[in-house]
């Protein structure tokens, strides 16, 4: 998650740290009014919190559920290239020490996961060798593979197996009874319970849900795109890219409101399960996507050539230190909303959540950039990277 953008490996390229600092903030909003996994909300008795938890859950899961995750992906791939690139440059092979570095990911996210049974970073530890498996391949076939991936040929599958085979029945809910068991530790549990808890079943209620909702693939995917950005220098400030971003921008706008609509009136042409809930998957994924390149692109666009660069700027902090960010918004999230701490989640709302979540977010933003004065990454970021280069015995080299 921390890059270096140049040939030499020195210089950043801003718009990478703002785009990731965005994602970041969503994500963050996100989790707050979900109260980190824990759906358990109390019962609201003023038509103003109605009225208003209304608004708030569906503009945030609106604008941020399933893009903030994609940008996160995209710019998790752009990483891996640029240090990739970086060594090749010197004449080094980084792939045996990404491949560490995704050891060492897992670890985090062990860690992460015992706090917070919803996180994404064991994901990428478990998926990241599959860019040690395509990085050297050409970018038309990189471009392909992605494509593939992107288009979800699981569900594709299940939804020719389900017109071939009219028996044919699906499971959506494989993952509901973890869920189940991780949410009364939630509850009622003390912190020692929920880590063990959360590190196995959690996980496993992760994992299934991720499968389950085409995430899998879609993140496989994604790494591959921000592999094909960093290699096609897309970032850098230049006419041809200014145009390249418009035309994506146009693009996927086009694209996104037949797709989301279509979505919408699926179950009143579709009524069996076995058909709907993949093709409903697909099309989420799709839509989804597409709002994720209007994101992207809007926010280079906007930065690049709009007097809200300085505004978008301002998150460039934000997004140097997103490890250190995400690890330390479970534990504060864990600790405000689970019993083993505070147990707000008997007493806060969606409009009190998203609040919180906006001043945790002050917080680490005013964090970042005090850290920032006098080191050149965050907290975890240095010790993820310490870790990466030290050499046991032999140099993975």
């Amino acid at each position: 998650m921390h890059l270096s953008y140049s040939p030499t490996g020195n210089n950043r390229i801003e718009i990478a740290d703002v785009l990731r600092g965005f994602a970041v903030l969503g994500i963050t909003l996100i989790h707050f009014i979900e109260r980190f996994s824990l759906y358990s909300y109390p019962e609201e008795t003023c038509n103003l919190l109605l009225f208003t938890d209304k608004v708030i859950w569906d503009s945030v899961f609106f604008a941020f559920s399933g893009k903030a995750y994609c940008i996160f992906a995209l710019l998790f791939g752009f990483s891996f290239f640029i240090q990739d690139n970086s060594q090749k440059i010197k004449g080094k092979d980084f792939r045996p020490r990404f491949a560490w570095r995704l050891v060492l990911l897992f670890f985090i996210a062990c860690i992460n996961s015992s706090l917070f049974p919803g996180e994404i970073l064991m994901l990428y530890a478990l998926l990241g060798y599959v860019m040690i498996a395509v990085c050297r391949l050409s970018s038309r076939s990189i471009a392909i593979i992605a494509g593939i991936l992107l288009l979800q040929p699981l569900e594709w599958g299940q939804i020719i197996i389900a017109l071939l085979d009219p028996a044919f029945v699906i499971n959506a809910q494989l993952d509901a009874p973890y869920w189940e068991i991780v949410n009364t530790v939630q509850k009622e549990g003390s912190f020692i319970e929920l880590c063990k808890t959360a590190l196995w079943t959690g996980n496993i209620a992760n994992m299934g849900w991720m499968l389950l909702h085409g995430r899998v693939t879609q993140t496989a995917g994604l790494f591959m795109v921000g592999i094909l950005i960093g290699r096609s220098n897309l970032f850098h400030y230049t006419e041809q890219n200014i145009r390249f971003w418009t035309k994506v921008f146009i693009a996927v706008t086009i694209a996104f409101f037949p797709i989301y609509g279509l979505t919408a009136i699926l179950p009143d042409f579709i009524t069996r399960e076995a058909l709907l809930v993949p093709s409903t998957l697909l099309l989420k994924s799709l839509s989804n996507i597409a709002f994720t390149g209007i994101l992207f692109a809007g926010v280079i666009l906007v930065y690049y050539l709009t007097k809200l660069k300085g505004v978008l700027h301002q998150l460039a902090p934000y997004g140097r230190m997103s490890l250190t960010n995400y690890l330390s918004q479970s534990l504060i999230g864990g600790f405000l909303f689970y019993n083993w701490g505070l147990g707000l989640y008997r007493y806060t709302g969606i409009t009190v959540c998203i609040l919180i979540g906006v001043g945790i977010f002050f917080i680490q933003f005013c964090f970042c950039r005090w850290w920032l004065r006098s080191h050149p990454q965050g907290p975890l970021e240095w010790l993820w990277k310490k870790a990466t280069w030290i050499n046991v015995g032999n140099q993975l080299y």
